[in-house]
């Protein structure tokens, strides 16, 4: 009767450890698995930082490059003002130099002596 009973628990047993071979492979499967997903989640996560700051990165870029346009433009501006300046200031130099020479040329009056 032992003998009976030994002959249908083994298989059953052998069947069970058989069964539980697959159920860690399973394990371990599932266990790889969810790490990969972790992984994918922190590479995701680090792939929208990276974005967000390159978008940051290029409007800033942009702002700036605008700003400079405009202030080159005043540059220009306030040369061409600078140059017509110094223009007015030469011809006014000029007529001023020209009226102290004129004024020079003139002979003193009679009787007066400097």
């Amino acid at each position: 009767m032992r003998f009976q009973l030994l002959v249908l628990i083994l298989p059953f047993a052998a069947t069970i450890a058989l069964a539980q071979a697959p159920d860690d492979a399973l394990q371990r499967a599932q266990v790889k698995a969810g790490a990969a997903y972790r992984e994918l989640q922190k590479a995701e996560f680090t792939a929208k930082q990276a974005e967000d700051e390159y978008r940051q990165a290029d409007a800033s870029h942009k702002a700036a490059q605008k700003r400079a346009d405009e202030l080159k433009a005043q540059t220009e501006a306030a040369q061409k003002k600078f140059d017509a300046a110094k223009g007015r200031e030469a011809a006014a130099r000029k007529t001023y130099e020209a009226a102290v020479d004129a004024v020079d040329k003139i002979p003193p009056p009679a009787g007066k002596t400097k």
